[in-house]
């Protein structure tokens, strides 16, 4: 059993169970029953953290409905409405709609899911909101959600957070380049990661990659070389590379069937030692989901 102490380090990412999520989904929207299931078994091996989001569709309810009550829970907020009298009110009450959804006192985390918002001109009412929440106890801690680790350099003069969430894969490297990984460990803030897999295309084969990913084409067919040569699974080397920092306190991953998850955690239990390929790119167009409907 000492083995799978390593998957308390895995956050369950939960967009799959409000939407349809996911650029190689073929499964759909996760079941009540799945999402059951999915629970259990995260509890089994050891994994004590839920990611999921008010934007996340039904997310949040089904969540509640199968009982989360034993896990931290991290949520998200959305984007603010253009026209908005009190920034204050309007966070307090899409927390309390998000924790009657979920059933919960409170929530281990919130984040803020669009952070370009703390630094636009009413910040400063923002970050004060999420503060206020954090001191009267309804969030644990305060953070961010990231798509590129620039944002944080502005962020950083505008909250203290607790925790941060960015994206980081072996061919995203830019928050371990950046020097912000670092900095934030350095810092003491509880720093997750999300896209392991860069939304599946990771564990793709590269005869398989949907065409608007044929320009990158180097890319899959290197991986899937240095995969066959070292006789290596997709999950096994996409979650050891993120492994090797030991900054890193929560690797979240996006889960649709109990299956999946148990191979995950055969996965993240599996010990590389070796050269990663470089296959590293900073094309967003190619490592920000944000530019795909583009392609």
């Amino acid at each position: 059993m000492g083995g799978l102490m390593l998957s308390s380090r895995l956050a369950l990412g939960t967009a799959q169970f409000g939407t349809a999520y996911g650029v190689v989904n073929e499964l759909g929207q996760v079941t009540d029953a799945e999402i059951n299931e999915i629970l259990k078994y995260s509890q089994l091996i050891g994994i004590d953290t839920i990611d999921t989001a008010i934007a996340y569709g039904e997310s949040e309810k089904l969540l509640g409905n199968a009982g989360v009550s034993e896990f931290k829970v991290v949520s998200k907020l959305p984007g603010l409405p253009e026209f908005i009298d009190r920034i204050d009110y309007w966070v307090q009450e899409q927390v309390e709609m998000s924790l009657a959804r979920l059933k919960l006192n409170n929530l281990y985390g919130l984040l803020i899911h669009n952070s370009t918002q703390l630094i636009g001109p009413r910040g400063h009412e923002l970050s004060k909101a999420l503060t206020d929440l954090k001191r009267n106890g309804l969030v644990a801690k305060i953070g961010v959600s990231i798509y590129s680790p620039s944002q944080l350099d502005r962020v950083h003069e505008v909250i203290k957070v607790d925790i941060v969430q960015a994206p980081l894969n072996i061919i995203d490297r830019r928050f371990v380049s950046s020097g912000w990984l670092n900095r934030l460990s350095e810092e003491g803030v509880e720093i997750h990661t999300r896209s392991a897999f860069l939304q599946g295309l990771l564990l793709t084969p590269s005869d398989l990659i949907p065409e608007k990913f044929k320009p990158w084409s180097d890319i899959w067919s290197e991986w899937d070389k240095w995969l066959q040569s070292n006789h290596c699974t997709p999950a096994e080397a996409a979650l050891g590379f993120i492994q090797e920092f030991s900054q890193i306190d929560r690797i979240v991953v996006g889960i649709e069937t109990v299956n999946q998850l148990k191979e995950l955690n055969e996965a993240v239990n599996s010990q590389w030692l070796g050269k990663w390929p470089y296959i590293d790119s900073t094309d967003e167009r190619l490592i920000d989901p944000f530019h795909w409907s583009q392609l």
